[in-house]
């Protein structure tokens, strides 16, 4: 295997691409930025400076990835979704003076292991999206996000729990707390508003 670079693309000198990793048409990958094995960077694409991007990771058209944020294994960014860095974003300082890169601290979205954010949804930073919880599309994230939680809306609240299949979990007849993936048959326990594979 080895890395496919659109020409097209802008991938800067000091960027890691993994082996097998795809890089399409207009995207951009800033400096110092890590993707690891197999990655897909789709068409107009956006990686900024130092983010850390995982193993088998599926950035869909125009999805927009600021720093400092960090994306784990397997993660899926749907088509035009935003990874914002600034909580308090300001063009200018109260003086009116722009701001530039010194002038600001950026804070990171941390998108965590087999999650999937849907097409234009919105991760408001600093936040931490859980580990193969699913973001509707459209949605809003402003607060972190638990493990296999199934989240919606603006801002985004959590609407179920999803399994690894993305599949929306069924609670079994007469278990309360006891959750089943409709495709896998996976069993999941709901504690305190968290959700734990079984095995």
């Amino acid at each position: 295997m080895s890395v496919r670079i659109q020409p097209t693309s802008q991938v800067d000198d000091t960027a890691e691409l993994g082996d097998g990793t795809t890089v399409w048409d207009l995207a951009q990958i800033r400096e110092q930025a890590r993707l690891g094995r197999s990655c897909i960077i789709g068409r107009g694409a956006y990686v900024g400076p130092g983010v850390r991007i995982g193993d088998n990771v599926k950035l869909q058209n125009y999805a927009l990835v600021y720093e400092p944020a960090v994306l784990g294994d397997g993660v899926f960014v749907g088509p035009a979704v935003v990874l914002t860095n600034d909580f308090y974003p300001r063009s200018v300082d109260p003086e009116g003076k722009q701001k530039r890169g010194g002038d600001w601290e950026p804070v990171g979205v941390e998108v965590s292991e087999g999650a999937s954010l849907g097409a234009r949804s919105v991760c408001v930073a600093p936040v931490r999206v859980g580990r193969w919880a699913l973001v509707a599309a459209g949605a809003v994230v402003t607060r972190d996000v638990p493990d296999f939680a199934l989240v919606a809306g603006v801002p985004a609240r959590r609407i179920g729990w999803v399994g690894r299949a993305g599949v929306k979990l069924l609670e079994r007849d007469g278990e309360p707390g006891v959750w089943e993936c409709p495709s896998t048959g996976a069993l999941h326990d709901e504690k305190d508003g968290a959700l734990f594979e079984r095995g």
